[in-house]
């Protein structure tokens, strides 16, 4: 898209597929998506709101989606009423106004026939499993992700659930400790994805994956993910980067000068790195200790074999994490040593 090619209402619905279809090839991505967004809120077509509502969901564009499922529940066809309810779930999921089985009760509701809906559907059952650790049963949707894209008629669609299923992909790999073909679904996302949000959370991703590598190649995607982050002033992706991923690896890897945060487990963790395991046990004792992270700051800071197997077992049982499990397993080796 060009000055001379603005995007403006009411203009054939093969103008923003064509738009969606150029935006990678954009080099004022910013712009062309503003321009989307604004004729994805303006056009008065049935059919490009079902585009329009993936297009402003995976650019983060929540209040705008918002008011068109409000829009769209008022309509007088069930197909859009369908949508309607479909992509109402998928935000209320996204803020967790439910519980994962509320979600799945309310999605078994939903009977359509229409492939992109389905489509959908797979998706927040797969969202919901990933929140209740349910992970073979994102395996299986594996095997059958290609018959249900194939079935899909508007195309432009397509690539919005592929980079969907890739960033789920990377998560999936990730915790079951395969970092390769984690990394793989995470170059995929990225060179998919024009989403600047997204971007942030691929790029962290990215970065935690080498917490048992390289700090070097880690703190790159986390640095990556946090100059995004500032540039499109995406404040709580900012803050958890700086206060918890960014110290997280810096500490891991005993690099802590110059490194500060708000969040006391992970001040706890620089405390470690430094040698004041009093004062880390301190800090921890203020804490919960529910979570496996904390318990294995709390291992590590009084040297407790049992309380590092208790952080092991909670990383595996409780969240079905054999990647971040290997911390626990990792100190537990070095006081053998």
């Amino acid at each position: 898209m060009t000055e001379s090619t603005i995007i403006l209402p009411n203009q054939d619905e093969r103008i923003i597929k064509k738009a969606i279809d150029a935006l990678s090839q954009e080099k004022d991505t910013k712009k062309a998506i503003e321009q989307i967004r604004n004729y994805c809120m303006e056009s008065s077509s049935t059919t490009i709101r079902k585009i329009s509502m993936e297009f402003l969901y995976m650019n983060e564009f929540y209040d705008d989606l918002q008011h068109l499922i409000n829009v769209k529940k008022q309509s007088e066809n069930m197909s859009h009423r369908l949508c309607a309810e479909v992509y109402q779930i998928t935000l209320d999921q996204k803020f967790k106004r439910y519980t994962p089985n509320e979600i799945l009760q309310r999605v078994e509701k939903v009977k359509t026939n229409e492939p992109e809906l389905n489509c959908m559907i797979e998706f927040i059952k797969l969202t919901a499993y990933y929140n209740m650790n349910q992970y073979s049963k994102i395996g299986n949707f594996l095997e059958s992700y290609k018959r249900h894209f194939d079935a899909i008629e508007d195309r432009t669609l397509v690539p919005f659930f592929e980079t969907r299923l890739n960033q789920m992909l990377l998560t999936y790999y990730l915790l079951r400790n395969e970092v390769i073909m984690a990394r793989k679904y995470a170059y995929r996302a990225l060179n998919q994805t024009c989403s600047e949000g997204l971007k942030v959370d691929i790029h962290n991703s990215l970065g935690l994956s080498y917490t048992f590598d390289t700090y070097f190649q880690g703190m790159h995607h986390l640095k990556e993910a946090l100059k995004i982050a500032k540039k499109h002033n995406l404040t709580n992706k900012i803050h958890a980067l700086e206060n918890f991923n960014i110290p997280f690896l810096a500490a891991n890897f005993n690099k802590v000068d110059q490194i500060s945060t708000a969040d006391k487990s992970e001040l706890a963790h620089i405390e470690i790195v430094k040698g004041n395991y009093s004062n880390a046990v301190e800090m921890l004792n203020e804490l919960s200790t529910d979570s496996p992270f904390a318990l294995y700051y709390m291992g590590v800071a009084k040297q407790d074999k049992e309380i590092l197997t208790r952080s092991y077992h909670s990383f595996i049982e409780e969240r079905s994490d054999y990647f971040f499990s290997k911390l626990p397993l990792r100190a537990l080796r070095r006081m053998r040593v």
